[in-house]
């Protein structure tokens, strides 16, 4: 049911129309080249205020001396190749690694100089692009490959229910570590769940969220939980067991083009090339870094 938040945040063409003093027409044909943020609804065009006054501070000309530089900080996934590079290549950004749409909110807020995604499309088995969108609508938005991963089931050591497809999770009993709402791998979680035509609430679950990879290894190998979406790397690093089960899945970086020249981010950027991240990668598994640095994504 739409609540009366949603209600007054969501405008018709004719209200945004108004809103920004331009014709109808050409609020049209903005939304068709994809030059403001809306969505369609049975086939009628609305438009999130809240979005739109995000496009419309992006696209606000004022002097740089006015543009105060976001806080030298990831935000975003956690992953623990890319969590282990901000420590090496002495970026100086901190980490706050809640999620890939935290981090998302993050960098819109201008809270966040840089974000990791890994938002899977479950429709069209896409990433990253389109959800960028949705929650960037600024002009300036630049997103590179970091690395392709392996995701799969991590198990206890040893494997001790016989879990070998996501369909056993169900058949053995397997309590499941879970993951935060707007933590890709939460989406990434629930998509092979229904795919496998397990509920996403069938499942027993451990009494508290994996806020990150490492996270979620803890909680397995403490014993709270006997498996859940990760990164094999994740599961290398405890000694536990890594089920394969056919996912290897884009890590994008996801930054404002104004922030790509400074300092904390080029340190990040300049390490990707340094043979010791190579070394790394394949020291922690799982990790495919032939498209380190690729621009994906510029609007």
């Amino acid at each position: 049911m739409r609540t009366e938040k949603n209600a007054v945040d969501l405008m018709t063409t004719a209200e945004v129309a108004a809103y920004l003093r331009l014709k109808e027409r050409t609020v049209y044909e903005m939304a068709g080249r994809g030059q403001i943020p809306c969505t369609r609804a049975t086939g009628k065009l609305l438009f999130s205020r809240r979005l739109v006054d995000r496009w419309l501070e992006a696209h606000t000309e004022a002097p740089s001396r006015f543009a105060s530089p976001p806080p030298a900080i990831y935000a975003g996934s956690s992953d623990p190749l890319l969590e282990w590079a901000l420590r090496s290549s002495e970026s100086g950004l901190a980490v706050l690694a809640r999620g890939s749409l935290d981090g998302l909110e993050r960098l819109a807020r201008g809270e966040a100089a840089l974000a990791g995604v890994h938002l899977l499309e479950p429709d069209t088995g896409a990433y990253n692009v389109d959800a960028v969108r949705r929650a960037l609508p600024f002009p300036d938005i630049v997103m590179i490959r970091f690395c392709t991963r392996e995701q799969g089931l991590v198990v206890a050591a040893g494997n001790p229910l016989g879990i070998r497809t996501v369909a056993d999770l169900a058949s053995s009993g397997a309590r499941l570590a879970p993951r935060p709402d707007g933590a890709g791998t939460r989406l990434l979680t629930d998509t092979l769940l229904a795919r496998a035509g397990i509920a996403a609430d069938a499942l027993p679950r451990a009494a508290r969220p994996a806020q990150t990879q490492a996270d979620l290894a803890s909680l397995v190998a403490a014993g709270e939980a006997d498996a859940g979406v990760g990164v094999r790397a994740a599961a290398m690093a405890a000694g536990l067991d890594f089920v394969p089960i056919g996912v290897v899945e884009p890590f994008d970086l996801v930054m404002r083009r104004r922030d790509y020249f400074e300092p904390p981010v080029q340190g990040l950027i300049r390490f990707l090339r340094d043979p010791a991240l190579a070394a790394a990668a394949q020291r922690q598994g799982g990790y495919d870094l032939s498209e380190a640095g690729r621009v994906v994504f510029n609007a």
